[in-house]
C-alpha cells in the first residue's frame, strides 16, 4: 500500500477573534491558491487516491476538498478523528490497516507535529525523528502492511513550492 501525508495548506492565524475554537480556522485565499497549484502538481505527476482520509479540522477538510476536485477523485473526503493536532496513532495506524484491504493509494491531511511524529514512528519505531512538514507538503510512504512501528518505507518529501513548481 502506498500511504501520501499531506500538511494542511495555510490558515488563519491562530488566536483570530474570528474564529473562537482552533479547529475552526479555515485557509486564506492564498493558502487556497497555493493548494490549488499544489494539488495541479500532483496531478502532473499522475498521482491518484482511492481514499482521502481529512482531519475534521475546517482547515484540513478544506486542503482535502481542493486535492479530491482538482484530481476529480473517485471517492469523498472521510474525516477521521484520529488525525486532529493530538490524534492517537495507534488508532490512525488501525485504520490503515482497515484501509489497506481495500485501497492501495490513500491520502490523509492534517497537522503539524502530528503527521511527523506519525511518519516518524512509521519508519524508525520512534516519533523522534526530525522532519518538517511544510503546509501543503506530501509525504509518500510504501509498505505491506502497516503496523505500529517500524513498517514502512520513504519514497519521497516534496516541499509545497516543489509540488506546485510540477503544476
Amino acid at each position: 500500500m502506498i500511504l501520501y501525508l499531506l500538511r494542511h495548506a495555510i490558515a488563519v492565524n491562530r488566536g483570530d477573534p474570528a474564529y473562537g475554537q482552533d479547529s475552526q480556522r479555515p485557509l486564506t485565499p492564498k493558502g487556497e491558491r497555493r493548494m490549488h497549484l499544489a494539488a495541479k502538481g500532483m496531478l502532473a505527476m499522475g498521482l491518484s487516491f482511492e481514499g482521502i482520509l481529512s482531519s475534521p479540522y475546517v482547515r484540513a477538510k478544506q486542503t482535502a476538498d481542493i486535492v479530491a476536485e482538482v484530481l476529480q477523485a473517485p471517492a469523498h473526503v472521510d474525516l477521521s478523528p484520529a488525525l486532529v493536532p493530538e490524534g492517537d496513532p495507534r488508532q490512525m495506524i488501525a485504520e490503515l490497516q482497515h484501509h489497506d484491504r481495500t485501497h492501495q493509494n490513500l491520502l490523509l491531511v492534517g497537522h503539524e507535529p502530528y503527521l511527523s511524529h506519525l511518519i516518524s514512528t512509521l519508519l524508525t519505531g520512534r516519533p523522534a525523528l526530525e522532519i518538517v512538514m511544510k503546509k501543503g507538503g506530501l509525504c509518500k510512504l510504501s509498505a505491506d502492511r502497516w503496523r505500529y512501528g517500524r513498517c514502512a518505507t520513504l519514497e519521497w518529501l516534496l516541499a509545497p513550492r516543489q509540488l506546485r513548481r510540477l503544476g
